[in-house]
């Protein structure tokens, strides 16, 4: 398989753990799976285990190492499944435990290993947990697992501090007491049905611990967890106005990255639920739990924090393996950022021993087929559609995408792509208001277009029902008419198509142990031209619109891949390519 397992096998067959430094995550290339647009094995509409059991082989015919799930555990659906009311289960509408059971054997025989979204910061108000605070009296301990508070003024009227939801509007709603009366209010950084826990609380603490060690003796390889940087709350619950600049999730919020950018804004006070000090102590006691089990199993962070000096806290050595390059994702697409934040990433997570880990696309964010081509700013959770500015140029974006993605494969740490990217799958624009299921579209009254874009079920045979994510036709969001010539079977073996590009940017990347490798720039190049040596493999990347040359040493050395079209000599605008060294 195409797995770099740095790890051995005991003679009971389970997994020992690596020498510290060779571990598979530290370069892994790791899929993110969205269950529900995946592949769908019962023709509801709506993907499922099954599904991705059957399509697991595709997956490791293009070369991952590893996929991460989002959440197929028992929730209401009302954020998609990230508002969970049973954390040791299978919702019906994925399948059942048996069937992740088989899904996960399946992977392991494929060579590929589990990663299961965790989503700790709040669970759905339809959790036992929560409907028992709910029953119970105000600072009863039912209530104390959840951020219940009494309300300001005099009739308790207005809610405990100013705080916005992620998705738009207040943060706080209101509870209705037995007898009719308004009571107290109870704190949701996301949807009203997504209540936040309160993580200064033991019995929470614990039941997570429970939750890791239920999944880790299903064969899980480890979690994703999602607000990786939320859970714990400033002392007290003080007001806070975010910059109108700001991203939903915190970070930089697309704020461009110079270069020399300064630590000091470490010390610049930021929102009182993103990333307090305390969230440190929850993953170091995560961290012994999943030490306790054979094999290198990991903890991968989805931590909007800026600057990249203190997202690395959060892959100390005894904390998580992981954490998202969001910065890099929201690095636009010029050559002077980009290297300053390439710079940055990896003298930050060197300094404490982790590799970067880099991503363009997910669940969340718009495509970068389509992201990378907008003109007009579009904070992160916005979404586009058909009324927002600056539409981006199919053509120019997927040219970006395909470079942009040569140019990530070939950075040293690990990667994630998200399902789709492989196939050059743009953001789908034009999706019906009817159709629209994010709770952003519906809490901002229509103002933000949020994720259901980059959520269509992907296509996998362009002549069948839904391009073969079932058999039926039925899809839970449509699928644009266009997404036929992006079907798998259309790009398979086809010379040039972006799935052989990543295909093979795979292999090599595999082959030349390119995310082992040391990043080394090679200098004097024109402005819009980023160049760097990895391993036996230098890399030129040409971010801006005008050709150019390639260096004449270079010109003579063995072509490995190209982006786009390439005469050997002159390298296009929007092209990456990577030659062997002799």
């Amino acid at each position: 398989m195409t797995t770099a397992d740095a790890s051995t096998t005991t003679r009971d067959g389970s997994a020992a753990p690596s020498t510290p430094g060779t571990e598979w995550w530290r370069t892994a290339v790791i899929y993110q799976i969205y269950p529900r647009s995946f592949a769908d094995g019962n023709g509801d509409g709506i993907g499922d285990l099954a599904g991705i059991r059957s399509r697991l082989a595709s997956l490791a015919a293009l070369g991952v190492d590893a996929v991460w799930l989002s959440p197929f555990m028992t929730s209401p659906q009302k954020d998609a499944g990230y508002d969970v009311a049973d954390y040791c289960d299978v919702d019906p509408l994925f399948g059942t435990l048996e069937d992740f059971d088989l899904m996960t054997a399946e992977a392991h025989r494929l060579g590929i290993r589990i990663i299961v979204d965790l989503v700790p910061n709040h669970s759905s108000d339809a959790h036992p947990w929560f409907q028992a605070a709910l029953a119970a009296a105000p600072g009863s301990p039912e209530r104390a697992r959840y951020l219940f508070r009494d309300g300001k003024g005099d009739d308790g009227s207005t809610p405990p501090n100013n705080w916005q939801s992620v998705f738009g509007g207040p943060a706080w709603t209101r509870t209705t007491d037995p007898d009719g009366t308004p009571g107290q209010w109870y704190l949701h950084l996301f949807d009203t049905s997504q209540p936040d826990f309160d993580w200064t609380n033991d019995e929470v603490r614990a039941m997570f611990r429970d939750v890791l060690r239920f999944w880790l003796d299903r064969g899980a390889d480890g979690f994703r967890v999602d607000v990786a940087h939320g859970m714990i709350k400033a002392e007290g619950l003080p007001d806070y106005t975010p910059p109108a600049e700001g991203g939903s999730m915190g970070g930089a919020g697309g704020i461009t990255l110079e270069p020399g950018i300064s630590d000091d804004v470490e010390d610049t006070p930021g929102a009182p639920y993103w990333a307090q000090d305390g969230v440190h102590e929850i993953f170091r006691d995560w961290h012994e739990v999943l030490a306790a089990y054979d094999g290198d199993r990991v903890l991968c962070a989805e931590a909007w924090v800026d600057p990249l000096s203190k997202m690395a806290l959060w892959v100390r050595p005894d904390e998580m393996q992981q954490a998202f390059n969001f910065p890099y994702l929201e690095t636009p697409w010029a050559a002077a950022p980009l290297r300053a934040v390439i710079d940055e990433s990896i003298a930050a997570f060197s300094a404490v021993g982790a590799p970067s880990t880099w991503v363009l696309s997910n669940h969340d964010v718009v495509r970068h087929a389509s992201r990378l081509a907008l003109t007009a700013e579009n904070p992160q959770g916005h979404g586009i559609g058909p009324k927002s500015p600056g539409q981006p140029d199919p053509v120019v974006g997927l040219a970006r995408a395909r470079a942009a993605s040569m140019l990530m494969l070939a950075l040293p740490g690990g990667a994630y792509i998200y399902q789709g990217e492989e196939l050059g799958l743009p953001e789908v624009v034009d999706l019906p208001d009817d159709s629209r299921q994010d709770p952003t579209w519906f809490r901002s009254n229509g103002e933000r277009y949020g994720r259901d874009g980059c959520r269509v079920p992907i296509p996998w045979e362009s002549a069948a029902p839904a391009y073969g994510f079932n058999e039926t036709g039925a899809s839970w969001l449509p699928q644009p008419d266009e997404w036929a010539d992006l079907a798998r079977d259309a790009q398979e073996g086809v010379p040039g198509t972006t799935l052989e590009l990543y295909r093979t940017a795979l292999r090599l990347r595999r082959e030349h142990a390119m995310g082992q490798g040391r990043l080394e720039w090679v200098e004097g190049l024109p402005a819009d031209v980023l160049g760097f040596v990895t391993s036996d493999v230098v890399v030129f990347a040409n971010v801006g619109t005008t050709d150019v040359p390639v260096p004449e040493a270079f010109v003579d050395t063995e072509l490995f891949l190209a982006s786009g079209p390439f005469d050997g000599t002159t390298l296009p605008g929007d092209t990456t390519v990577w030659f062997r060294l002799a």
